[in-house]
């Protein structure tokens, strides 16, 4: 049987298995054994690439005691694990389907993200991730720890061995937004100032005074992989929407191509983003010297 080129779904149903299979102590050969399948069998039902039947899955979670919502979740992919792209309806809780972004930020070798009014989130800070979560006021506060950890938690990527390759265009007016206050800001700048001298790094900022630009429509972060055809993620407030359909991807690709054309050099996007922190923390210093 020929290998098939997986999809960001048959991807998903891949690492559920995977992890169901692990939280149960089994490993391949164990599982084989319970399912008196031969070894082979089960890995090809793992590798994503050659996809399992509903039987196949049906008869696997048991094994791996997969049961209820969980078990509805991974049959439900299963079908339509042949379809590009996905949308995830989460709503406003901390949605389950992070893992998804995070299992792919995780193989991705080179990560092109735009952010228009806020900093990324693998380069915020505790402080301006809190900050932003309270002054957005549309979270349960109670929640508010546990998404300030999510969000920090993906910042791993830049601890691994070899680190993928990061291009951030940011918009000036993220920079300048107040999220926090004048020292949140400041140590948020300081932070986007030290990754910045990341070899592996490259922060790019869009200038305000450009006007329109190739990425006004909005955020977005495309992920390319060695394994499988690239992902281009964007992210709204109840829902995530992976695309991977080769007409998206270009049309992504020619985005960045385009805002790589017009936003400011490296040199010249630590200069402005040096300035912001500079003007802060003289506003900070007037103000404590004020009687």
């Amino acid at each position: 049987m020929r290998d098939r080129e997986p999809t960001i779904r048959s991807r998903e149903l891949s690492e559920g298995l995977h992890r169901a299979m692990r939280q149960a102590g089994l490993d391949q050969k164990g599982t084989a054994q319970k399912l008196g399948w031969s070894q082979s069998r089960v890995s090809r039902l793992l590798s994503g690439k050659r996809g399992g039947t509903e039987v196949d899955v049906s008869a696997f979670l048991p094994v791996v005691d997969v049961t209820g919502a969980e078990r509805d979740r991974l049959l439900g992919i299963c079908r339509e694990q042949n379809t590009p792209g996905w949308l995830q309806q989460h709503g406003t809780r901390l949605p389950q389907q992070l893992r998804t972004l995070i299992d792919h930020e995780n193989k991705a070798v080179t990560i092109d993200a735009f952010e228009p009014t806020l900093v990324p989130g693998l380069l915020q800070t505790t402080d301006y991730a809190r900050a932003l979560i309270r002054e957005a006021g549309t979270m349960p506060v109670d929640e508010t720890e546990d998404r300030v950890a999510a969000r920090l938690g993906r910042q791993s990527l830049f601890g691994r061995e070899r680190p993928a390759r990061f291009t951030f265009f940011i918009h000036e007016f993220a920079l300048r937004l107040p999220v926090g206050g004048p020292a949140v800001m400041f140590e948020q700048l300081e932070h986007l100032l030290r990754r910045a001298t990341r070899p592996y790094l490259t922060l790019r900022v869009v200038p305000a005074a450009l006007g329109g630009h190739a990425a006004a429509a909005g955020a977005f972060r495309l992920m390319e992989f060695t394994e499988f055809r690239p992902v281009t993620y964007l992210e709204s407030e109840t829902t995530s929407l992976f695309l991977e359909k080769p007409e998206e991807i270009a049309a992504y690709r020619r985005i960045l191509g385009l805002l790589a054309g017009t936003a400011l050099s490296e040199g010249e996007s630590v200069e402005l983003i040096a300035t912001l922190a500079t003007e802060l923390y003289a506003d900070r210093k007037d103000y404590h010297d004020r009687p």
